[in-house]
C-alpha cells in the first residue's frame, strides 16, 4: 500500500469518526489537522460562502501590503515554473488570509475559481475551516493540508502547502501557498514554500532596516544570502530579527527583541564591520559576524538580492542613469541570483534604456564584484580589429601589432565580469570563437600562442531580436542559447512607472541642483509625456542642455523646452507605442489595457497558442501571458 493511499484511508476513517459520530479527531491525523478541525467545529464553519472584495477594497489591501508583494514577486516568478509544470497555483495572502495575488497553471485555474482560490477571497480558518493558508496563520509554521484533511468536504480534492512570512518583530505579514490537486502536493512542495518564505522575509527585513544591520552565521560563505541570520540594531538594542537568527541564537523573539545586543553577541560585536569577524557566543558556539551601518535615509522598498554586502551597489554603479523602475529592480534581483549561479545574463531593450548601467549594477551586486568589469561594444569596433581586441594576440601576429602582444579583453575579465554590448553585431566567425571560449574556458590568442584558461561571468546586451537573427542565419543559435541563460528586458522610457521621479533626479544631476534651477509643473509634465525615442540617453542630453542654457536661480518653463517636445506633447504616445510604427501609432486612442490584450492575443496567434513562444515574442516572462489568460477566462 502506498503512503498516499494509506493517508487517504486514515483520513476517511478520521472523518467518519469526527463528523458522523462526534468523536475527537483521530490519532491518525497530523497534530495540526486535529487542532484545526476542533477549532473549525467550534467556529461553526460548515459551508464556505466566498464573497471576494471589491476591486477598490482589494487595491487598498494590496497597497497596505505593498512591501510584502514587492518582496514576494521574485519568488512568485521563480515558483511559477514549478507551478505551471505541476498543474498548481502559487498564492500570496496578507496577514488576515485574504488572497492578494496568484500565478500558475492555466489548467488548474478553472478549478481554483470553482473553489474560490481567487484574489480578494478570505481563506482564514474562521471563514473556510481547515486549509493550509488559514491554519498556517494560527499554527505559525509551514504545513500541508491534503485532500480530506480540509474541514469542508468541498475542498477534498485540493492539496495545499503553505508557509508563514514573518516580519522582524515576529508578526505574520502574510502567507505563501502552493495549491493544486491533492496528488500534486508533496514534501518537496512544502520545502519550496518554506525556503521561499525565508527569502521573502530576508528582503523585507533589509528593506525595513533603519539602524545597523548585523549578519551572522556559523558558515562565512552563507553571509549575504537569505540563509544568514539578521539583526537590526538601533541605539545598541535589537529591534528586529529573522527566524534564522533566532535559530542560531537558540532564542525566541520575546527573548531577543529590544534587548542590548551585547547580551546576545558579547562585547566584541562593536569591533565588527563590513569584513566578517569570528565571534564566540556565550554558549561556546562560534559564528562569523559582519555589521553594516545604515545611513539616515529612507530604506528602499525592495533591496537588491545581495543588498549592501558591499556599499549599496557600488559607487561606480550610481550613474545618473541608474534604473529605479520596479520592473528593472525585479530584473536586477533575478539577474544577480542567476549570474551568481554561473548562468549568463542577456540584457535587452531599445537603444538608450541603460543596458550598460544595468550591467554595471549587476556586476557591483554579484559575487565577483571585487574582480574587473570589462565592457566591449561589439558594434563600435571594426571587424578587422574586434578579434584581436577580444582574444588578444602574440607578438608579430599581424602588421601593426604591439611588440609585447596583448592579452585581449576576455583575459582581462578573468575573475570578474565580461560585458559584450550589442552582441547581435558580432561577426559570425567571432561568434564561433566566442562559443568555443565559453565551452572550453580557455582563450587562444591570434598568432597561435598557448591557450590561456579564463574564468569570468558573462553579461551580453542587445537591442536586436537574437531569435530573428538566428532564424535568418546571422547569429548562431547555439551561441544564442548560451548567452541567453536569463533575459533581463529593460523597459523603454515610455513604459517606465517612475518617470516623474526619474526626470527630477536626472535634472538635479545634470546641473539643476548646482545652478539652483527648478522645473515648472507644466514643463515636468511635458517631459514625462514625450515619447523619447532615444530613451534615457536622449532625456539626459535634453536636461543637460536645459541646465546649460538656463540662468541660475530660475524656473524652467515650457517655453524653454525643445520645439519637438513642445509640439509632440499633445499627441504623445501611450506607454509601449513606438512613434515610428504607423500601425501602432494608429492605435494611440486605444486604452492601454486593451492595447496590451491585443498585443498578447496577436503574439499567441502568431505562436499558434504556444505560450513560451508568445512570451519570447513579447519579451516578457511566460507568467505574464498566463496572467492574461487567467483574466480572459473570468
Amino acid at each position: 500500500m502506498s503512503d498516499a493511499t494509506e493517508l487517504v484511508q486514515r483520513t476517511e476513517r478520521a472523518r467518519e469518526l469526527f463528523f458522523n459520530q462526534g468523536h475527537t479527531p483521530s490519532d491518525g491525523l497530523a497534530p495540526h489537522i486535529s487542532r484545526s478541525w476542533t477549532r473549525s467545529r467550534g467556529a461553526g464553519v460548515w459551508a464556505m460562502e466566498p464573497t471576494p472584495l471589491s476591486a477598490c477594497a482589494l487595491a487598498e489591501r494590496k497597497e497596505a501590503s505593498r512591501l510584502l508583494l514587492e518582496s514576494a514577486q521574485p519568488e512568485l516568478d521563480a515558483l511559477a515554473e514549478h507551478a505551471i509544470g505541476h498543474g498548481c497555483v502559487v498564492i500570496v495572502t496578507d496577514a488576515a488570509g485574504v488572497i492578494l495575488d496568484e500565478i500558475g497553471s492555466p489548467d488548474f485555474l478553472p478549478k481554483a475559481q470553482r473553489v474560490a482560490l481567487l484574489p480578494g477571497v478570505d481563506w482564514s480558518e474562521q471563514r473556510c475551516g481547515t486549509n493550509a493558508i488559514g491554519t498556517v496563520l494560527v499554527e505559525r509554521q509551514a504545513l500541508a493540508v491534503l485532500g480530506g484533511e480540509h474541514f469542508l468536504s468541498g475542498h477534498g480534492g485540493l492539496g495545499c502547502a503553505a508557509a508563514p512570512i514573518f516580519t522582524g518583530r515576529g508578526e505574520i505579514a502574510g502567507v505563501l501557498d502552493i495549491s493544486g490537486d491533492a496528488i500534486r502536493i508533496d514534501g518537496h512542495t512544502l520545502g519550496l514554500v518554506r525556503m521561499a518564505s525565508q527569502q521573502i522575509e530576508h528582503r523585507m527585513m533589509l528593506a525595513r532596516a533603519t539602524g545597523d544591520t548585523v549578519r551572522f552565521h556559523a558558515n562565512a560563505a552563507v553571509l549575504g544570502s537569505p540563509r544568514e541570520g539578521l539583526l537590526t540594531i538601533v541605539d545598541g538594542h535589537v529591534v528586529a530579527a529573522n527566524r534564522i537568527a533566532l535559530g542560531l541564537l537558540g532564542l525566541s523573539w520575546r527573548a531577543v527583541l529590544d534587548q542590548p545586543v551585547e547580551q546576545l553577541l558579547g562585547q566584541r560585536w562593536h569591533t565588527t564591520g563590513r569584513d566578517a569577524v569570528p565571534l564566540t557566543l556565550a554558549g561556546g558556539q562560534r559564528i562569523v559576524v559582519s555589521r553594516q551601518a545604515r545611513p539616515s535615509r529612507p530604506a528602499r522598498q525592495v533591496p537588491s538580492t545581495r543588498q549592501d554586502v558591499q556599499a549599496d551597489v557600488g559607487a561606480d554603479a550610481r550613474s545618473s542613469e541608474a534604473p529605479e523602475d520596479s520592473t528593472v529592480a525585479r530584473a536586477l534581483q533575478q539577474a544577480v541570483k542567476v549570474i551568481d549561479a554561473g548562468v549568463s545574463v542577456l540584457v535587452t531593450g531599445e537603444t538608450g534604456v541603460g543596458k550598460e548601467v544595468f550591467a554595471r549594477r549587476l556586476h557591483a551586486a554579484s559575487q565577483r564584484r571585487a574582480g574587473p568589469l570589462v565592457i566591449v561594444n561589439c558594434a563600435a569596433l571594426p571587424d578587422s580589429l574586434i578579434e584581436a581586441e577580444l582574444f588578444g594576440y602574440d607578438e608579430g601576429a599581424f602588421t601593426g601589432a604591439r611588440r609585447q602582444g596583448a592579452a585581449g579583453r576576455i583575459r582581462e575579465a578573468h575573475g570578474g565580469t565580461l560585458m559584450l554590448d550589442e552582441i547581435g553585431d558580432m561577426p559570425l566567425l567571432l561568434q564561433t570563437r566566442l562559443l568555443r571560449v565559453l565551452e572550453d574556458k580557455t582563450v587562444m590568442p591570434l598568432g597561435g600562442g598557448r591557450a590561456a584558461p579564463v574564468d569570468f561571468q558573462l553579461v551580453c546586451a542587445t537591442h536586436c531580436d537574437l531569435a530573428a537573427l538566428a532564424a535568418s542565419g546571422r547569429f548562431r543559435a547555439d551561441l544564442m542559447f548560451r548567452v541567453n541563460g536569463y533575459e533581463a528586458r529593460l523597459p523603454s522610457l515610455r513604459e517606465r512607472e517612475d518617470k516623474v521621479v526619474l526626470v527630477r533626479k536626472l535634472f538635479a544631476q545634470a546641473g539643476g541642483q548646482g545652478h539652483r534651477l527648478s522645473l515648472s509643473d507644466e514643463a515636468l509634465q511635458r517631459l514625462c509625456d514625450f515619447s523619447w525615442p532615444g530613451n534615457v540617453r536622449e532625456l539626459l542630453a535634453v536636461l543637460r542642455t536645459l541646465t546649460a542654457l538656463a540662468e541660475p536661480d530660475t524656473e524652467i518653463g515650457i517655453e524653454l523646452l525643445p520645439a519637438r517636445i513642445q509640439s509632440a506633447a499633445a499627441v504623445a504616445s501611450p506607454a509601449g507605442v513606438h512613434d515610428s510604427d504607423p500601425a501602432l501609432r494608429a492605435t494611440a486612442a486605444t486604452p492601454l489595457a486593451d492595447l496590451t490584450h491585443q498585443e498578447i492575443r496577436s503574439a499567441l496567434r502568431a505562436a499558434d497558442g504556444n505560450v513560451a513562444q508568445a512570451a519570447a515574442r513579447l519579451g516578457v516572462h511566460r507568467s505574464t501571458v498566463y496572467r492574461h489568460l487567467r483574466r480572459e477566462a473570468r
